[in-house]
């Protein structure tokens, strides 16, 4: 039911408040009325707040309807005011509606009241959806320079963990297993995993993070991830995870849904501060085309639920509100970059999921996302984990990076594994040290894909013209998204995201040359 219209009525008269009263009671019902009769009770009433409409007599003892309206007008500029006057005319009416007035009803034609209530509860509504369209166009806005900015501070970032992260690999193959200084080059490396999943939340956040979604089973993700779960968890925290034995298979990126569910735990397990219990559940789910939709855009068809329930403090519905909004925490200041939640729907929208959240003070909270269902076989993963040792090689590679301490140390990691390296800063001078490289046939260029002047796929589609046979890895702190058009055009092009390691470079590297 539609909550009734607070109309303050501003009238000296109690008879023509009165008759007033009755015809919108009648004819704009359901409506409230509060009748005062002077500017005191006027502006208290106000000042209480709540008032949808004001109708205003002209002329009152020791006040006036244009005194009320100005003050109104001031104060309360987004309440409609309409004027009543049995006396001043037509000249009256324009100046009253000039003055920000509503709209102005003589009297003896009180049968205008009715629509003029009716255009100005209009009018306040239309402005009302004006003003959300327009915030939600400046958030918009400026979520898309948020967006910008996070992609591009990432990049610059990644570039700075993958040196440092290469230095410490280095470092740590340098040291005995027995020398004190490994427990310090050790913090580094944990460190540097800590803000590299930071950057890959920026990354998600503003979709320039690579994707690679296959064919998988949701309970082999959960299950590979659950000691890593266990570890997120306090111990008064019991977690327990009820997995459909038969789950259907979804596609999407296992490491997307990695980050979702460690998200999902990390702010569950703040809501618990003295413990509770956390529960982690898979089941299979159909949507019907005749039955309310669990989110309220959940389209009809076949999904595998994940949920992930606690009994912790629960959230407000200002705090469900603003949930998904980037940079929104609860979290006491230095605890929490506000980004988990929103990266939460951005991984479920790449996914072409949905999600739904119920949460109640005191009461816990439980999220629902739902995956649509594929009927097609398991696919294994792209990702696979290098072993142990580094491998060597003897081949001559080209490294192209504009940032110089990540092109020595890149330089450095492949030449500690046997291979000849070539460097250069740009890609212009990688054309040239191609060119005029009179040593061992480049065997693969290693290049930065955005970069000033010439981009590595510019210098990269120059250098397939003339040396055809040579492989190609791009790099970058952005996503594989750039490249995802010159990929269709030639497989032997392959992406290494930064930051990575000496394992991760030197595997990628002999993987490209190997399968040549």
């Amino acid at each position: 039911m539609r909550a009734p219209i607070h109309i303050l009525h501003l009238e000296d008269d109690p008879n023509e408040a009165k008759l007033v009263e009755s015809i919108l009671e009648i004819e704009a019902s359901p409506c409230l009325v509060t009748h005062v009769q002077g500017q005191a009770e006027f502006i208290a009433t106000l000042e209480r707040g709540g008032i949808d409409l004001i109708i205003s007599d002209y002329s009152l003892p020791g006040f006036d309807g244009m005194s009320a309206l100005k003050i109104a007008h001031a104060r309360w500029p987004d309440i409609p005011f309409i004027l009543m006057s049995g006396t001043l005319g037509e000249e009256f009416a324009i100046e009253s509606l000039k003055s920000g007035a509503t709209d102005y009803v003589m009297k003896e034609r009180r049968s205008r009241l009715i629509p003029a209530v009716h255009r100005a509860l209009r009018e306040v509504e239309e402005r009302a959806e004006r003003r959300l369209l327009e915030a939600q166009f400046i958030h918009a806005q400026k979520m898309e320079v948020v967006g910008q900015l996070s992609s591009g501070v990432a990049h610059d970032f990644n570039n700075f963990l993958s040196i440092i992260i290469g230095n410490n690999d280095y470092l740590l193959a340098k040291l005995r297993a027995e020398d004190p200084l490994r427990n310090n080059c050790e913090e580094i490396q944990h460190a540097a995993e800590r803000a590299a999943g930071v950057t890959r939340q920026l990354l998600v956040f503003s979709r320039n993070q690579a994707v690679q979604p296959v064919v998988l089973d949701l309970n082999e993700v959960i299950q590979s991830m659950d000691k890593m779960l266990s570890r997120l968890v306090d111990e008064p925290i019991e977690l327990t995870l009820v997995l459909e034995r038969k789950i259907g298979h979804i596609k999407a990126d296992s490491g997307y849904i990695g980050q979702l569910l460690m998200n999902l735990v990390i702010n569950a397990r703040d809501a618990m501060p003295n413990g509770g219990s956390l529960t982690i559940a898979t089941s299979n789910f159909t949507q019907k085309q005749d039955t309310e939709p669990v989110p309220a855009d959940i389209m009809p068809g076949d999904y595998v639920m994940l949920s992930v329930s606690d009994t912790g403090v629960g959230m407000t519905d200002e705090v469900k509100a603003r949930l998904f909004e980037a940079f929104f925490t609860t979290k006491p200041k230095g605890k929490g970059t506000g980004l988990g939640m929103a990266t939460c729907q951005t991984i479920v929208k790449q996914s072409g999921a949905y999600i739904s959240v119920d949460s109640e003070l005191g009461r816990g909270t439980i999220f629902k996302i739902y995956f649509p269902r594929v009927d097609q076989p398991l696919q294994k993963e792209t990702r696979r984990l290098p072993s142990v040792a580094a491998p060597r090689g003897t081949e001559t590679v080209l490294i192209v990076e504009d940032e110089a301490a990540l092109r020595r140390m890149s330089a450095m990691m492949l030449e500690n594994q046997g291979y000849t390296v070539l460097q250069a800063a740009s890609g212009e001078e990688g054309l040239r040290a191609a060119n005029e490289n009179r040593g061992q046939p480049i065997a693969i260029v290693i290049t930065d894909v955005v970069m000033p002047q010439m981009g590595g796929k510019a210098m990269a589609q120059s250098l397939k013209k003339t040396h055809p046979q040579m492989k190609v890895l791009f790099t970058s702190g952005y996503a594989e998204d750039a490249l995802e058009n010159d990929k269709d055009l030639d497989p032997s092009v392959a992406f290494l995201p930064k930051p990575y390691t000496l394992l991760g470079l030197t595997h990628k590297v002999r993987e490209i040359l190997d399968n040549a």
